[in-house]
Protein backbone atom coordinates (compact mmCIF):
# COMPACT_ATOMS: atom_id res chain seq x y z
CA UNK A 1 0.00 0.00 0.00
CA UNK A 2 1.48 3.36 -0.92
CA UNK A 3 2.26 5.93 1.73
CA UNK A 4 -0.34 8.19 0.22
CA UNK A 5 -3.06 5.57 0.61
CA UNK A 6 -2.11 4.80 4.17
CA UNK A 7 -2.96 8.30 5.21
CA UNK A 8 -5.96 9.13 3.08
CA UNK A 9 -9.21 10.20 4.82
CA UNK A 10 -10.96 6.98 3.91
CA UNK A 11 -8.41 4.96 5.85
CA UNK A 12 -8.59 7.22 8.85
CA UNK A 13 -12.37 6.93 8.92
CA UNK A 14 -12.11 3.16 8.72
CA UNK A 15 -9.64 3.11 11.58
CA UNK A 16 -11.98 5.16 13.72
CA UNK A 17 -14.85 2.84 12.83
CA UNK A 18 -12.74 -0.20 13.72
CA UNK A 19 -11.94 1.30 17.09
CA UNK A 20 -15.58 2.17 17.66
CA UNK A 21 -16.65 -1.34 16.69
CA UNK A 22 -14.13 -2.76 19.13
CA UNK A 23 -15.58 -0.66 21.93
CA UNK A 24 -19.11 -1.66 21.05
CA UNK A 25 -18.24 -5.31 20.91
CA UNK A 26 -16.51 -5.24 24.26
CA UNK A 27 -19.12 -3.21 26.08
CA UNK A 28 -19.51 -4.47 29.59
CA UNK A 29 -15.84 -5.37 29.89
CA UNK A 30 -13.71 -3.16 32.10
CA UNK A 31 -11.18 -1.31 30.01
CA UNK A 32 -7.65 -0.91 31.28
CA UNK A 33 -4.81 1.42 30.46
CA UNK A 34 -1.20 0.60 29.94
CA UNK A 35 -0.03 1.67 33.35
CA UNK A 36 3.55 1.05 32.35
CA UNK A 37 4.64 4.62 32.73
CA UNK A 38 1.46 6.33 33.73
CA UNK A 39 0.67 7.29 30.16
CA UNK A 40 -2.04 5.16 28.64
CA UNK A 41 -1.33 6.58 25.21
CA UNK A 42 2.20 5.20 25.29
CA UNK A 43 2.27 1.70 23.94
CA UNK A 44 5.87 1.11 24.84
CA UNK A 45 5.78 1.31 28.60
CA UNK A 46 6.11 -1.62 30.92
CA UNK A 47 7.42 -5.08 30.81
CA UNK A 48 6.58 -6.14 27.38
CA UNK A 49 7.74 -2.87 26.10
CA UNK A 50 9.17 -2.67 22.65
CA UNK A 51 9.78 0.41 20.64
CA UNK A 52 10.45 0.60 16.92
CA UNK A 53 14.16 0.53 17.59
CA UNK A 54 13.90 -2.18 20.22
CA UNK A 55 11.82 -4.28 17.92
CA UNK A 56 9.57 -5.87 20.40
CA UNK A 57 9.91 -6.79 23.91
CA UNK A 58 8.33 -9.66 24.73
CA UNK A 59 7.66 -13.11 24.73
CA UNK A 60 5.40 -14.81 26.96
CA UNK A 61 5.10 -13.03 30.14
CA UNK A 62 2.62 -11.58 32.46
CA UNK A 63 2.71 -8.39 34.38
CA UNK A 64 0.59 -6.99 37.10
CA UNK A 65 -2.26 -4.89 35.83
CA UNK A 66 -0.60 -1.78 37.15
CA UNK A 67 2.74 -2.57 35.56
CA UNK A 68 3.38 -1.73 31.98
CA UNK A 69 3.59 -4.21 29.23
CA UNK A 70 5.21 -7.14 30.78
CA UNK A 71 7.69 -7.80 28.13
CA UNK A 72 7.29 -11.36 28.43
CA UNK A 73 7.77 -14.33 26.41
CA UNK A 74 4.29 -15.45 26.13
CA UNK A 75 2.78 -12.57 27.70
CA UNK A 76 2.36 -14.93 30.43
CA UNK A 77 0.34 -17.63 32.02
CA UNK A 78 -1.75 -15.64 34.40
CA UNK A 79 -2.75 -18.49 36.65
CA UNK A 80 -0.80 -21.51 35.53
CA UNK A 81 -3.98 -23.52 35.53
CA UNK A 82 -5.25 -25.57 32.64
CA UNK A 83 -8.78 -25.24 33.89
CA UNK A 84 -11.55 -27.46 32.68
CA UNK A 85 -14.40 -25.73 30.98
CA UNK A 86 -17.61 -25.25 32.86
CA UNK A 87 -19.83 -26.97 30.35
CA UNK A 88 -19.24 -28.58 27.01
CA UNK A 89 -18.76 -27.14 23.58
CA UNK A 90 -21.01 -28.06 20.74
CA UNK A 91 -18.28 -28.27 18.14
CA UNK A 92 -19.65 -25.41 16.05
CA UNK A 93 -17.38 -24.80 13.11
CA UNK A 94 -18.78 -21.78 11.37
CA UNK A 95 -20.96 -18.76 11.57
CA UNK A 96 -23.40 -19.63 8.82
CA UNK A 97 -25.98 -16.98 9.70
CA UNK A 98 -23.98 -13.88 8.83
CA UNK A 99 -20.69 -15.20 7.58
CA UNK A 100 -21.55 -18.21 5.45
CA UNK A 101 -20.92 -18.64 1.78
CA UNK A 102 -23.22 -16.50 -0.26
CA UNK A 103 -23.97 -14.12 2.60
CA UNK A 104 -23.71 -10.37 2.38
CA UNK A 105 -22.99 -9.36 5.96
CA UNK A 106 -19.55 -9.24 7.56
CA UNK A 107 -17.48 -12.31 8.22
CA UNK A 108 -17.43 -12.63 12.01
CA UNK A 109 -14.58 -14.17 14.00
CA UNK A 110 -13.70 -14.01 17.69
CA UNK A 111 -10.83 -12.89 19.88
CA UNK A 112 -10.10 -13.75 23.51
CA UNK A 113 -7.93 -11.00 24.95
CA UNK A 114 -6.68 -9.90 28.36
CA UNK A 115 -8.71 -6.74 28.76
CA UNK A 116 -8.43 -6.95 32.55
CA UNK A 117 -6.22 -8.79 34.99
CA UNK A 118 -2.47 -9.25 35.24
CA UNK A 119 -1.94 -9.26 31.47
CA UNK A 120 -4.15 -6.31 30.61
CA UNK A 121 -1.21 -4.27 29.31
CA UNK A 122 -0.76 -6.92 26.62
CA UNK A 123 -4.47 -6.76 25.96
CA UNK A 124 -4.28 -3.07 25.17
CA UNK A 125 -1.46 -3.66 22.72
CA UNK A 126 -3.40 -6.45 21.10
CA UNK A 127 -6.45 -4.21 20.72
CA UNK A 128 -4.39 -1.56 18.97
CA UNK A 129 -2.76 -4.03 16.60
CA UNK A 130 -6.13 -5.64 15.94
CA UNK A 131 -7.80 -2.33 15.11
CA UNK A 132 -5.07 -1.32 12.65
CA UNK A 133 -5.32 -4.69 10.90
CA UNK A 134 -9.11 -4.54 10.81
CA UNK A 135 -8.91 -1.13 9.14
CA UNK A 136 -6.46 -2.47 6.54
CA UNK A 137 -8.69 -5.47 5.79
CA UNK A 138 -11.94 -3.54 5.55
CA UNK A 139 -10.41 -0.87 3.36
CA UNK A 140 -9.88 -3.59 0.75
CA UNK A 141 -12.66 -5.99 1.71
CA UNK A 142 -12.94 -9.77 1.44
CA UNK A 143 -14.89 -10.36 -1.73
CA UNK A 144 -16.87 -7.20 -1.08
CA UNK A 145 -17.54 -8.04 2.57
CA UNK A 146 -16.10 -6.68 5.81
CA UNK A 147 -14.45 -8.52 8.66
CA UNK A 148 -15.86 -8.19 12.17
CA UNK A 149 -14.18 -9.33 15.39
CA UNK A 150 -16.08 -10.01 18.60
CA UNK A 151 -13.70 -9.52 21.53
CA UNK A 152 -14.22 -11.27 24.86
CA UNK A 153 -12.20 -10.72 28.06
CA UNK A 154 -10.22 -13.62 29.52
CA UNK A 155 -9.52 -11.55 32.65
CA UNK A 156 -6.00 -13.02 32.26
CA UNK A 157 -7.21 -16.28 33.82
CA UNK A 158 -7.74 -19.75 32.40
CA UNK A 159 -11.31 -20.33 33.58
CA UNK A 160 -12.49 -16.93 32.39
CA UNK A 161 -10.71 -17.49 29.09
CA UNK A 162 -12.51 -20.79 28.62
CA UNK A 163 -15.86 -19.11 29.35
CA UNK A 164 -15.05 -16.36 26.84
CA UNK A 165 -14.14 -18.91 24.17
CA UNK A 166 -17.28 -20.95 24.87
CA UNK A 167 -19.41 -17.87 24.26
CA UNK A 168 -17.66 -17.12 20.99
CA UNK A 169 -17.89 -20.68 19.68
CA UNK A 170 -21.23 -21.84 21.10
CA UNK A 171 -23.29 -18.65 21.11
CA UNK A 172 -21.69 -16.51 18.40
CA UNK A 173 -20.79 -19.51 16.24
CA UNK A 174 -17.41 -18.17 15.14
CA UNK A 175 -15.22 -20.61 13.17
CA UNK A 176 -11.97 -18.80 14.01
CA UNK A 177 -10.76 -17.67 17.45
CA UNK A 178 -7.72 -15.46 18.03
CA UNK A 179 -6.50 -16.09 21.56
CA UNK A 180 -5.18 -15.98 24.08
CA UNK A 181 -2.40 -13.98 25.71
CA UNK A 182 -1.21 -16.26 28.53
CA UNK A 183 0.04 -19.73 27.63
CA UNK A 184 -2.04 -21.42 30.32
CA UNK A 185 -5.13 -19.60 29.08
CA UNK A 186 -4.49 -20.61 25.47
CA UNK A 187 -3.98 -24.24 26.45
CA UNK A 188 -7.10 -24.29 28.59
CA UNK A 189 -9.15 -22.86 25.72
CA UNK A 190 -7.76 -25.39 23.29
CA UNK A 191 -8.25 -28.43 25.50
CA UNK A 192 -11.69 -27.41 26.80
CA UNK A 193 -13.28 -25.65 23.82
CA UNK A 194 -11.38 -26.10 20.55
CA UNK A 195 -9.94 -29.62 20.55
CA UNK A 196 -12.25 -32.06 18.79
CA UNK A 197 -14.01 -29.33 16.80
CA UNK A 198 -13.23 -27.72 13.45
CA UNK A 199 -12.74 -24.25 14.98
CA UNK A 200 -9.34 -22.67 14.27
CA UNK A 201 -7.40 -21.21 17.22
CA UNK A 202 -4.50 -18.81 16.69
CA UNK A 203 -2.85 -17.38 19.82
CA UNK A 204 -1.52 -13.86 19.55
CA UNK A 205 1.02 -13.89 22.40
CA UNK A 206 1.58 -17.32 24.00
CA UNK A 207 5.17 -18.60 23.93
CA UNK A 208 5.34 -21.58 26.30
CA UNK A 209 7.13 -24.52 24.65
CA UNK A 210 4.21 -26.70 25.78
CA UNK A 211 2.00 -25.30 23.02
CA UNK A 212 4.17 -27.07 20.43
CA UNK A 213 2.71 -30.37 21.61
CA UNK A 214 -0.69 -29.39 20.17
CA UNK A 215 -0.40 -29.08 16.41
CA UNK A 216 -3.95 -27.76 16.14
CA UNK A 217 -3.12 -24.79 18.38
CA UNK A 218 -1.40 -22.17 16.22
CA UNK A 219 0.44 -19.16 17.58
CA UNK A 220 1.89 -16.00 16.10
CA UNK A 221 4.60 -15.35 18.72
CA UNK A 222 7.64 -17.64 18.64
CA UNK A 223 8.07 -20.55 21.01
CA UNK A 224 10.00 -19.88 24.19
CA UNK A 225 12.22 -22.84 23.34
CA UNK A 226 14.20 -20.59 21.00
CA UNK A 227 14.46 -17.95 23.72
CA UNK A 228 15.64 -20.54 26.26
CA UNK A 229 18.34 -21.86 23.93
CA UNK A 230 19.52 -18.32 23.25
CA UNK A 231 19.79 -17.60 26.98
CA UNK A 232 21.79 -20.78 27.51
CA UNK A 233 24.20 -19.81 24.73
CA UNK A 234 24.60 -16.23 25.99
CA UNK A 235 25.32 -17.25 29.58
CA UNK A 236 27.90 -19.80 28.43
CA UNK A 237 29.50 -17.30 26.04
CA UNK A 238 29.80 -14.85 28.94
CA UNK A 239 32.02 -17.40 30.68
CA UNK A 240 29.69 -18.86 33.30
CA UNK A 241 29.38 -22.59 33.92
CA UNK A 242 26.94 -22.49 36.85
CA UNK A 243 23.56 -20.79 37.06
CA UNK A 244 20.86 -20.18 39.67
CA UNK A 245 17.30 -20.15 38.28
CA UNK A 246 14.03 -19.00 39.78
CA UNK A 247 10.77 -19.28 37.85
CA UNK A 248 7.13 -18.33 38.21
CA UNK A 249 5.07 -21.35 39.24
CA UNK A 250 2.88 -21.82 36.17
CA UNK A 251 2.96 -23.29 32.66
CA UNK A 252 5.00 -20.42 31.29
CA UNK A 253 7.67 -20.54 33.98
CA UNK A 254 7.89 -24.32 33.95
CA UNK A 255 8.02 -24.53 30.15
CA UNK A 256 10.73 -21.91 29.68
CA UNK A 257 12.79 -23.35 32.54
CA UNK A 258 12.59 -26.92 31.26
CA UNK A 259 13.65 -25.77 27.80
CA UNK A 260 16.56 -23.82 29.31
CA UNK A 261 17.86 -26.70 31.41
CA UNK A 262 17.65 -28.97 28.38
CA UNK A 263 19.82 -26.56 26.39
CA UNK A 264 22.19 -25.64 29.23
CA UNK A 265 25.34 -27.76 29.45
CA UNK A 266 26.64 -26.33 32.69
CA UNK A 267 25.71 -26.80 36.34
CA UNK A 268 22.32 -25.73 37.72
CA UNK A 269 23.14 -24.73 41.30
CA UNK A 270 19.60 -23.57 42.17
CA UNK A 271 16.32 -24.33 40.43
CA UNK A 272 13.26 -23.28 42.41
CA UNK A 273 9.83 -21.96 41.54
CA UNK A 274 8.04 -19.10 43.30
CA UNK A 275 4.43 -18.06 43.51
CA UNK A 276 3.01 -14.95 41.91
CA UNK A 277 2.07 -11.91 44.01
CA UNK A 278 4.06 -12.55 47.18
CA UNK A 279 4.85 -9.59 49.43
CA UNK A 280 8.51 -10.61 49.67
CA UNK A 281 10.93 -12.85 47.81
CA UNK A 282 13.82 -12.59 50.25
CA UNK A 283 13.96 -16.37 50.69
CA UNK A 284 14.30 -16.82 46.92
CA UNK A 285 17.06 -14.25 46.68
CA UNK A 286 18.99 -15.64 49.66
CA UNK A 287 18.63 -19.15 48.25
CA UNK A 288 20.12 -18.06 44.94
CA UNK A 289 22.97 -16.32 46.76
CA UNK A 290 23.69 -19.36 48.94
CA UNK A 291 23.85 -21.58 45.85
CA UNK A 292 27.13 -19.93 44.88
CA UNK A 293 26.39 -19.40 41.19
CA UNK A 294 27.58 -16.12 39.69
CA UNK A 295 24.89 -16.11 36.99
CA UNK A 296 21.24 -15.68 38.06
CA UNK A 297 18.40 -16.33 35.63
CA UNK A 298 14.93 -14.91 36.30
CA UNK A 299 11.93 -16.41 34.50
CA UNK A 300 9.11 -14.50 36.10
CA UNK A 301 6.96 -11.39 35.73
CA UNK A 302 7.78 -7.75 36.26
CA UNK A 303 6.33 -7.21 39.75
CA UNK A 304 7.99 -10.34 41.12
CA UNK A 305 11.34 -9.58 39.52
CA UNK A 306 11.22 -5.97 40.73
CA UNK A 307 10.89 -7.19 44.33
CA UNK A 308 13.72 -9.68 43.85
CA UNK A 309 16.03 -7.07 42.34
CA UNK A 310 15.29 -4.62 45.15
CA UNK A 311 15.94 -7.26 47.83
CA UNK A 312 19.13 -8.50 46.17
CA UNK A 313 20.45 -4.95 45.97
CA UNK A 314 19.55 -4.04 49.55
CA UNK A 315 21.18 -7.25 50.82
CA UNK A 316 24.40 -6.54 48.94
CA UNK A 317 24.27 -9.65 46.77
CA UNK A 318 26.25 -9.44 43.55
CA UNK A 319 25.61 -11.60 40.51
CA UNK A 320 25.26 -11.32 36.75
CA UNK A 321 21.53 -11.13 36.01
CA UNK A 322 19.80 -12.68 33.00
CA UNK A 323 16.13 -12.79 32.19
CA UNK A 324 13.35 -13.93 29.96
CA UNK A 325 11.48 -11.10 28.26
CA UNK A 326 8.81 -11.21 30.95
CA UNK A 327 11.05 -9.31 33.35
CA UNK A 328 11.68 -6.38 31.00
CA UNK A 329 9.74 -3.16 31.37
CA UNK A 330 9.76 0.51 32.23
CA UNK A 331 8.20 -0.19 35.63
CA UNK A 332 11.13 -2.44 36.48
CA UNK A 333 13.58 0.31 35.59
CA UNK A 334 11.52 2.91 37.42
CA UNK A 335 11.16 0.89 40.62
CA UNK A 336 14.67 -0.48 41.08
CA UNK A 337 17.74 1.43 42.34
CA UNK A 338 20.07 2.74 39.69
CA UNK A 339 22.92 0.31 39.30
CA UNK A 340 20.96 -2.66 40.65
CA UNK A 341 20.47 -4.12 37.16
CA UNK A 342 23.76 -3.06 35.60
CA UNK A 343 24.78 -5.39 32.79
CA UNK A 344 21.63 -7.53 32.97
CA UNK A 345 20.89 -9.31 29.68
CA UNK A 346 17.40 -10.17 28.47
CA UNK A 347 16.25 -12.11 25.42
CA UNK A 348 12.88 -11.03 24.03
CA UNK A 349 10.76 -11.80 20.96
CA UNK A 350 10.98 -9.12 18.32
CA UNK A 351 9.08 -8.03 15.26
CA UNK A 352 10.89 -7.85 11.92
CA UNK A 353 11.85 -4.21 12.43
CA UNK A 354 13.97 -3.98 9.27
CA UNK A 355 11.13 -5.05 6.97
CA UNK A 356 9.33 -2.43 4.88
CA UNK A 357 5.90 -3.56 6.04
CA UNK A 358 6.85 -3.38 9.73
CA UNK A 359 8.14 0.15 9.25
CA UNK A 360 4.89 1.15 7.55
CA UNK A 361 2.97 -0.52 10.39
CA UNK A 362 5.04 1.35 12.98
CA UNK A 363 4.45 4.62 11.16
CA UNK A 364 0.69 4.06 11.12
CA UNK A 365 0.74 2.96 14.75
CA UNK A 366 2.66 6.02 15.89
CA UNK A 367 0.39 8.30 13.87
CA UNK A 368 -2.72 6.81 15.45
CA UNK A 369 -1.56 6.25 19.05
CA UNK A 370 1.38 8.64 19.48
CA UNK A 371 3.48 5.69 20.64
CA UNK A 372 5.79 3.08 19.18
CA UNK A 373 4.38 -0.43 18.74
CA UNK A 374 5.60 -3.51 20.54
CA UNK A 375 6.12 -6.97 19.14
CA UNK A 376 2.85 -7.91 20.83
CA UNK A 377 0.88 -5.39 18.79
CA UNK A 378 2.56 -6.74 15.66
CA UNK A 379 1.58 -10.31 16.54
CA UNK A 380 -2.07 -9.32 17.03
CA UNK A 381 -2.00 -7.43 13.71
CA UNK A 382 -0.70 -10.49 11.90
CA UNK A 383 -3.31 -12.75 13.52
CA UNK A 384 -6.07 -10.62 12.00
CA UNK A 385 -4.46 -10.44 8.55
CA UNK A 386 -3.83 -14.20 8.55
CA UNK A 387 -7.43 -14.87 9.55
CA UNK A 388 -8.71 -12.56 6.78
CA UNK A 389 -6.55 -14.24 4.14
CA UNK A 390 -7.71 -17.65 5.36
CA UNK A 391 -11.30 -16.53 4.84
CA UNK A 392 -10.52 -15.08 1.43
CA UNK A 393 -9.04 -18.36 0.21
CA UNK A 394 -11.35 -20.88 1.91
CA UNK A 395 -14.10 -22.64 -0.04
CA UNK A 396 -16.63 -21.69 2.62
CA UNK A 397 -16.74 -19.84 5.91
CA UNK A 398 -16.45 -22.82 8.25
CA UNK A 399 -13.77 -23.98 10.64
CA UNK A 400 -13.09 -27.05 8.53
CA UNK A 401 -12.47 -24.94 5.42
CA UNK A 402 -10.40 -22.32 7.28
CA UNK A 403 -8.20 -24.98 8.83
CA UNK A 404 -7.27 -26.00 5.28
CA UNK A 405 -6.03 -22.51 4.37
CA UNK A 406 -4.69 -20.86 7.54
CA UNK A 407 -1.22 -22.40 7.27
CA UNK A 408 -0.87 -22.14 3.50
CA UNK A 409 -1.43 -18.37 3.24
CA UNK A 410 1.88 -17.76 5.06
CA UNK A 411 4.05 -20.42 3.45
CA UNK A 412 7.00 -19.65 1.15
CA UNK A 413 5.68 -21.54 -1.88
CA UNK A 414 3.41 -18.65 -2.83
CA UNK A 415 4.04 -15.11 -4.05
CA UNK A 416 5.41 -12.90 -1.27
CA UNK A 417 2.95 -10.27 -0.09
CA UNK A 418 3.83 -7.67 2.53
CA UNK A 419 0.29 -6.35 3.04
CA UNK A 420 -3.26 -7.62 2.95
CA UNK A 421 -3.93 -5.53 -0.15
CA UNK A 422 -0.93 -7.01 -1.96
CA UNK A 423 -2.02 -10.52 -1.02
CA UNK A 424 -5.55 -9.93 -2.30
CA UNK A 425 -4.17 -8.51 -5.56
CA UNK A 426 -2.00 -11.61 -5.96
CA UNK A 427 -5.00 -13.86 -5.39
CA UNK A 428 -7.06 -12.16 -8.05
CA UNK A 429 -10.47 -13.69 -8.77
CA UNK A 430 -9.62 -17.36 -8.45
CA UNK A 431 -6.37 -17.67 -6.48
CA UNK A 432 -5.83 -20.26 -3.76
CA UNK A 433 -4.08 -20.17 -0.39
CA UNK A 434 -0.92 -21.72 -1.80
CA UNK A 435 -0.62 -18.85 -4.30
CA UNK A 436 0.38 -16.33 -1.60
CA UNK A 437 3.01 -16.07 1.10
CA UNK A 438 1.97 -13.35 3.53
CA UNK A 439 5.07 -11.89 5.14
CA UNK A 440 3.84 -10.51 8.46
CA UNK A 441 4.91 -7.30 10.13
CA UNK A 442 6.23 -9.61 12.87
CA UNK A 443 8.23 -11.70 10.41
CA UNK A 444 7.76 -14.43 7.80
CA UNK A 445 5.36 -16.52 10.00
CA UNK A 446 5.52 -19.78 7.95
CA UNK A 447 3.77 -22.04 10.49
CA UNK A 448 5.51 -25.39 10.96
CA UNK A 449 3.92 -28.76 11.69
CA UNK A 450 3.58 -27.79 15.36
CA UNK A 451 1.77 -24.55 14.59
CA UNK A 452 4.84 -22.47 15.52
CA UNK A 453 6.06 -19.52 13.42
CA UNK A 454 9.53 -18.48 12.38
CA UNK A 455 10.52 -15.99 15.06
CA UNK A 456 12.93 -13.16 15.68
CA UNK A 457 14.57 -12.45 19.05
CA UNK A 458 16.37 -9.40 20.33
CA UNK A 459 19.01 -9.15 23.06
CA UNK A 460 18.77 -6.23 25.48
CA UNK A 461 21.42 -5.14 27.98
CA UNK A 462 20.83 -2.76 30.87
CA UNK A 463 23.25 0.15 30.47
CA UNK A 464 23.01 3.31 32.57
CA UNK A 465 19.73 1.91 33.92
CA UNK A 466 18.17 1.73 30.47
CA UNK A 467 17.49 -1.13 28.06
CA UNK A 468 19.80 -1.07 25.06
CA UNK A 469 19.37 -3.40 22.08
CA UNK A 470 22.66 -5.25 21.67
CA UNK A 471 21.93 -8.08 19.25
CA UNK A 472 19.36 -10.02 17.22
CA UNK A 473 18.69 -13.72 16.70
CA UNK A 474 16.54 -15.41 14.05
CA UNK A 475 14.73 -18.48 15.31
Amino acid sequence: MSRKNRYDPKRRDLLKLAGTAGLALTAGCISTTDGGDGNDSNDSGGADTATETEGGAGGDTATAASTGEGSGGDAGNATGEDTEAAGETDGSSGNESDGGAGGSGPYTIGMVDSQTGSLSAFGQRNERGKDLALAAVNEVGIGGRDLEIIVEDSQSEAQSGVSAAQKLVNQNGVPFVIGAVGSGVSLAIYESVIQGTDVVQLSQNSTSPDLSEFSGLLRMSPTGRVQSSALADIIAEDGYDSVAITWINNDYGQGITDAFTSAWEGDVAYNQSHDQGQSSYSSVVSGMADAGADAWLFITYQPEFTSMAQEAYSSGYEAQFYGADSVKGSDVIGNTPEGSLAGMKIVAPSAAVDQENYQAFAEDFESEYDASPTAWSAYAYDCVITAALSIATAEEFTGAALSETVRDVTRPEGEEALTFEAAMNALGEDGSASDIDYQGVSGPIDFDENGDPVGFLQIFTVENHEYVATGTIEG
